[in-house]
């Protein structure tokens, strides 16, 4: 079983929790390839419809809710995360597992069949649903078959996993849109979800330890209605009617008091969805915020490194995704070296603190791209930041499960995950208002005699690859250099962001990973956490 902090969460009394059944090396093996198939689903989706919604928005007319086809996926399957990790604590992994691999697919199909964009943004919201699910269970059954200390061997393939969806997703959808259509982005969900279906309903039977249960509707009704005002305000709202509206400030100070009022449903219901003393922890409570940090980082570049090589290189949808690959090979040298290292030495606290330098360097660099940057160098700053992100994408979730009583497994996974995809929706919606305001006034500095309509014309034509290209010279060459100039900016905006992150990865404490026969006792790093907890 797992060690764990002094601070216990609450939420039932931790002998309610099943023994360890920990598996052998040839069941985890078999077992992974179904979590890492449903994963990807889940992780692959988030980045493979950007390529399709050009041909989307022709074929259905309907640029003005262009948006939502991206913003209802992100909605749901943000704000369902911690309901799925409490629900599979309560009723166990597997047959969550399978509800959310059928919710996935049967979103998938609805929405290759979509006839219109509202359709497209209803059936969207429902694929949403399964993606919450399947991200952050994958994650908590892996830590229900594997003890801590052997974790890292095997996360360490699924942040390898993560980043080859991330990256292959724009090639994928470049490669289906251009060939037989959008609608297969959709249609190539199922065989890969059958093969994790089938998997996962022959091989995952856990045992599970029945209790009673209440289902905590008021917490869940209140943290998706937080997570959908901020996730309207700044993917909707703020690029849409500016950030001083009073639809975007009300929508904003709304998420507030909502995010307020959980934590005081939390602290007062028997079983919460997200138990707050989790975060008394210091270990999990450090790990989260730098898990939010780390993804409202991360997203900025994998969002604009495409439209870099799509827009100023002169790239298809196709070609970019593979001008991606050294992230990919990055993320793979340093995701599962890391994984068997420290199941080796049952240490972590060094990769995150490596992590946050290295995509800070990263995005140093990247400031610096220019019109005529070669493409061996972009390559190099694309593998440095893949090497960053290999580091501590799978790392920080092992941390934080090893520091929470077993029966939490769950919830704390899905915790974690829930605040990644927040930084990385937040981060996204910054960055692009980043964007916009940066390159209206680096195109007021590059345009000769530049007049205000003539700024707003070509910011505007920014907003599409296409329209960028169909521009003639010399006001081609300024957008494009306004672009550059304006993507700079974006990628020096995460640096603060960073630094915090890596002083939180510096000062949360490490505690040794946990093996198949420890007992759960403070290890020798957390005496001193240990001793203060008792003093209280």
């Amino acid at each position: 079983m797992s060690t764990t902090e002094p601070a216990t969460a609450g939420g039932g009394p931790t002998d309610s929790a099943p023994e360890p059944n920990y598996l052998s090396h040839k069941q985890i093996l078999v077992i992974l390839g179904g979590l890492m198939a449903g994963m990807f689903l889940a992780a692959l989706d988030q980045s493979i419809v950007g390529t399709a919604l050009p041909q989307i928005v022709s074929e259905f007319n309907s640029l003005d809710k262009l948006s939502w086809v991206v913003t209802a996926y992100l909605l749901t399957s943000t704000a369902s995360t911690p309901l799925w990790g409490k629900i599979s604590d309560l009723y166990g992994r597997r047959p969550l597992f399978i509800a959310a691999i059928l919710t996935f697919l049967a979103g998938s199909v609805l929405s290759a069949l979509a006839q219109n964009i509202e359709e497209l943004i209803g059936f969207r919201a429902v694929q949403g649903l399964g993606a919450g699910g399947l991200m952050s269970l994958a994650f908590a059954t892996i830590g229900d078959v594997i003890p801590p200390r052997e974790r890292g061997k095997y996360m360490g393939y699924f942040g390898a996993v993560f980043g080859l969806s991330s990256v292959a997703g724009p090639l994928l959808g470049g490669v289906l849109t251009d060939g037989p259509g959008w609608r297969w982005i959709f249609w190539i969900n199922l065989p890969i979800g059958l093969v994790a279906l089938g998997i996962v309903a022959a091989v995952l039977k856990l045992p599970h330890v029945k209790r009673s249960h209440k289902i905590d509707y008021v917490g869940a009704a209140v943290v998706t209605a937080a997570v959908t005002s901020l996730l309207l305000a700044v993917s909707w709202s703020g690029p849409t009617y500016g950030w001083g509206a009073g639809t975007t400030i009300a929508l904003l100070v709304g998420a507030v008091a909502l995010a307020v009022a959980f934590v005081f449903v939390e602290l007062k219901v028997a079983e919460p969805i997200i138990p707050m003393d989790l975060f008394k922890g210091r270990i999990f409570s450090g790990y989260a915020g730098y898990t939010f940090l780390l993804g409202f980082a991360m997203f900025g570049a994998l969002i604009f490194l495409p439209l870099y090589l799509q827009a100023v290189k002169d790239l298809s949808p196709t070609r970019s995704g593979l001008a991606l690959l050294p992230m990919i090979i990055g993320i793979f040298s340093a995701s599962i070296p890391s994984g068997q290292l420290m199941s080796k030495t049952g240490r972590y606290k060094i990769y995150p603190i490596i992590s946050a330098v290295l995509v800070g360097g990263a995005m140093v660099m990247l400031s610096t791209l220019s019109m005529t940057t070669p493409y061996w160098q972009l390559a190099i700053y694309m593998f440095v930041m893949g090497a960053g992100l290999g580091l501590s994408m799978q790392i920080t979730v092992t941390a934080a499960q090893n520091s929470v009583p077993r029966q939490h497994m769950g919830t704390a996974t899905s915790t974690m995950t829930f605040f990644r995809s927040m930084g990385g929706a937040i981060g996204t919606a910054v960055y692009g208002a980043v964007l916009t305001s940066r390159l209206e006034i680096h195109l007021g500095e590059i345009v000769p005699n530049a007049t205000q309509s003539m700024v707003d014309g070509l910011a505007k034509a920014a907003n599409s690859v296409e329209a960028l290209h169909a521009l003639k010279e010399p006001m081609k060459g300024w957008a494009l250099h306004g672009l550059v100039d304006a993507m700079g900016d974006v990628f020096l905006v995460s640096l603060p962001f960073l630094v915090i992150a890596l002083v939180l990865a510096i000062i949360t404490p490490e505690q040794k990973l946990a093996g198949r026969s420890d007992a759960p006792k403070p290890d020798d790093e957390n005496i001193e956490s240990s001793a203060a907890a008792s003093m209280h």
